[in-house]
């Protein structure tokens, strides 16, 4: 992007480059010290217990004395990609033994 082309407006570059505008002059900030501490905590107690959700791993913050509310820890658990270990619901799974042994032409004379 050159802001000094006499015959491309910046405007004419952004819709060139398929770039809004306002995402010309945007600078990306980082994580903050104290969320990188927090990322930190996590990091260490997600190695010990795999099986914490954002609700467990919030919880354990604040017994440790963090202010680190639920939705804080969800969104930097994404950020770092941490997904929890968790047990599938076997709600769908047919009944694997034999409940009846006999059929129905054995039954009937």
């Amino acid at each position: 992007m050159k802001a000094d082309l006499p015959d491309l407006s910046v405007r004419r570059q952004c819709s060139l480059l398929s770039l809004a505008r306002s995402s010309l002059h945007y600078q990306p900030r980082g994580e903050s010290a104290e969320n990188l501490a927090f990322m930190e905590i996590i990091d260490r107690q997600f190695l010990e217990t795999p099986w914490y959700g954002s609700r467990q791993m919030a919880r354990h913050m604040q017994r440790e004395g963090h202010r680190c509310g639920r939705h804080r820890v969800r969104r930097l658990m994404r950020l770092m990609r941490l997904v929890p270990i968790f047990q599938e619901p076997k709600t769908s799974k047919k009944y694997s033994g034999t409940r009846f042994t006999r059929t129905f032409s054995e039954t009937w004379p």
